[in-house]
């Protein structure tokens, strides 16, 4: 797998709807943010077996070719969401759990579907999926639905790093998008929520924000609940909510019983560039 994925939106795919909704969703990210796309398809034959070419006497057979055929497709359709994108394949030997991490080194977001039929997406139903959001270098989209509507971005606020990281993500979204950002704290009124909210103001003036109190939920019921008719929701993670307690159970329980697009952002940002609230 020759294929740089620098700079680029990074999307796995294994055939299923689940996984073209993601990536028509990733291609038409790449498009808004002038990105390159890069479809990726992790097969695990090799790892077993040397016989991958075709069937002797029988055309366009073997399970390399199976394999291809599935990256092209991924490929075509996100060609056919974007037609003037630049668009590159990486066919990936090895679980997924293990190849999207290392190209989400050099990538700007990595995209999923939320469920898949194949060895490449289902594990997303899984406690994978937290080990996905730890160990990705950069944002992880989880794709519920190719066709977003109109709505706002929601973004977790606690007292960690992460969070504030994660929320430097849902402001980019949002403006990229044109929506409102929703931020939002379960909890007792946190002075962390409002230095969320000056750091936004700061760093994009003309985008509308609103802060959210929830009192007397979880973290997850709270975002949820603030997330309803939300274009994406985004949380940090590897933060901790207000009542303590790891968000790694928050991120499980919102990729689970989240309606729309979850973002597992906060990964890569170091705390120096995030725009600090001006004085008062």
């Amino acid at each position: 797998m020759a294929v740089s994925a620098e700079g680029k939106i990074v999307v796995g795919f294994d055939g299923s709807e689940e996984a073209r909704g993601a990536v028509i969703w990733a291609a038409r990210q790449a498009t808004a943010e002038q990105r390159g796309l890069l479809v990726v398809h992790c097969w695990l034959w090799p790892l077993f077996t040397h016989d991958l070419g075709p069937v002797e006497g029988v055309a366009d057979s073997g399970l390399k070719h199976a394999a291809e055929l599935i990256l092209e497709d991924g490929a075509a359709a996100a060609r056919g969401a974007s037609p003037d994108l630049q668009v590159d394949t990486a066919l990936a030997v090895g679980a997924a759990a293990s190849v999207l991490p290392g190209l989400s080194e050099d990538a700007r977001m990595l995209v999923v579907g939320s469920r898949g039929l194949g060895g490449l997406l289902g594990f997303l139903v899984g406690s994978t999926s937290l080990t996905l959001a730890a160990s990705a270098h950069c944002p992880v989209a989880v794709v519920r639905s190719a066709w977003d509507a109109r709505g706002p971005v929601v973004a977790g606020v606690d007292e960690s790093a992460a969070s504030a990281a994660a929320v430097e993500d849902a402001r980019e979204l949002a403006q990229l998008w044109g929506e409102e950002l929703v931020l939002v704290h379960v909890g007792q009124a946190s002075e962390a929520l409002d230095a969320a909210a000056d750091r936004v103001k700061a760093a994009s003036p003309g985008l509308a924000v609103r802060t959210q109190t929830v009192p007397g939920r979880t973290a997850a019921e709270g975002l949820l609940h603030a997330a309803r008719g939300a274009r994406a929701v985004v949380v940090g993670a590897k933060g901790r909510h207000a009542a303590g307690g790891q968000t790694g159970s928050t991120v499980h329980r919102v990729l689970h019983h989240s309606a729309g697009t979850v973002l597992v952002g906060g990964h890569a940002r170091a705390a120096a560039t995030i725009p600090a609230a001006p004085d008062s």
